[in-house]
């Protein structure tokens, strides 16, 4: 606010030639105005606008899904490499599209931690993503910002990877409706989540912050928690870093407005869990508690399904053999129960 001076009137009274000793008005000390200081503002909340209820409340998609090249056909679909932006950045992928038919249920397949000095765009989901293309799923594998060649940008706890599928998400219900377009064999009403380990983490939270009916159902595969106080006590080799000072400065009550699992109530997808006993990288335990807790609330009528949950002996963290299998056969009899 600007400071506006004002000038006091001289009293009537004032007489030069009956007061001789008073100053000449030239040089009287007329009173001056006191300045105004603005009014201070207040300094934004750097953690406001990663809260569930914030996520929930902003606008997303814009832009369209790019097919950037035909990276290989097989015998039953296509795989393109893709773009499509998020937020301002470009966000690298691959889609499956299968050869025959039409109206095909949209699964998005999520992966989990890769360094990304060695992250390759087609990775070891492909394998996931493969098994979900030959049953008739429509399939894309976004890589997440900060994996090449995606752009760099923001993701403190996370959030920006789940802001790169609440985009995709929003810009698959957009482009499907197109007749002629990239995505008119997608049925965008029919969407399933599969996430693995952090991105199973992604998943709950997209879960969290957009209960919508077309997002049917999600697998949870040795998924990260929804606790992001458990989360960080796990990954402590940030400790030092800028983005481990951000995070460990949320208040309990912040993180517990920023983490999935104080909004579980919000879910309204069917919701599988997968963790191995033996898992040495995410705690099996992070699992059973999530389980529990979504079957107390199906209990209670606060959400619509009851989990399914599936713990696996002498398995790793990625599973192998027959125990991978038996993965990939239950992952699909599950989407399409839903």
């Amino acid at each position: 606010m600007t400071a506006v001076a004002t000038v006091a009137t001289p009293s009537a009274s004032w007489n030069a030639e009956s007061t001789p000793s008073a100053p000449p008005p030239a040089t009287r000390p007329w009173p001056t105005a006191t300045p105004v200081s603005p009014t201070p503002v207040p300094t934004p909340d750097p953690y406001a606008p990663l809260t569930i209820d914030a996520l929930a409340a902003r606008a997303y998609g814009g832009g369209l899904i790019e097919i950037v090249d035909t990276l290989e056909t097989t015998a039953t679909f296509a795989r393109y490499l893709i773009k499509y932006p998020s937020d301002g950045l470009t966000v690298y992928g691959y889609m499956n599209v299968p050869h025959e038919g039409d109206n095909f249920p949209v699964a998005l397949v999520l992966h989990g931690y890769i360094d990304p000095d060695e992250y390759e765009t087609v990775a070891y989901t492909k394998r996931y993503a493969d098994a979900l293309a030959e049953a008739g799923y429509f399939v894309i594998h976004p890589n997440f910002r900060n994996y090449p060649p995606s752009d760099s940008g923001p993701d403190p706890f996370r959030i920006g990877y789940a802001l790169d599928v609440l985009n995709l998400i929003a810009i698959i219900r957009e482009q499907s409706q197109d007749p002629l377009g990239t995505l008119r064999r997608a049925d965008a009403d029919a969407i399933y989540l599969w996430g693995h380990s952090m991105g199973g983490g992604v998943a709950l939270r997209v879960l969290t912050v957009n209960p919508a009916p077309y997002l049917r159902a999600a697998v949870l595969y040795g998924s990260m928690s929804g606790d992001e106080a458990q989360n960080y006590g796990r990954i402590r080799q940030w400790a030092g870093s800028e983005r481990a000072r951000f995070e460990l400065g949320a208040s309990p009550e912040m993180l517990a407005a920023i983490s999935p699992s104080a909004h579980l109530n919000r879910i309204e997808a069917a919701v599988a869990v997968h963790h191995s006993e033996a898992d040495d990288v995410v705690p099996v335990a992070w699992s059973r508690q999530l389980c529990e807790t979504l079957a107390a609330l199906s209990a209670a009528g606060d959400i619509p399904h009851a989990p399914e949950c599936h713990f696996y002996e002498a398995q790793p963290h990625t599973f192998r053999g027959d125990g991978d299998a038996l993965f990939v056969e239950r992952t699909i009899e599950f989407f399409e129960r839903h």
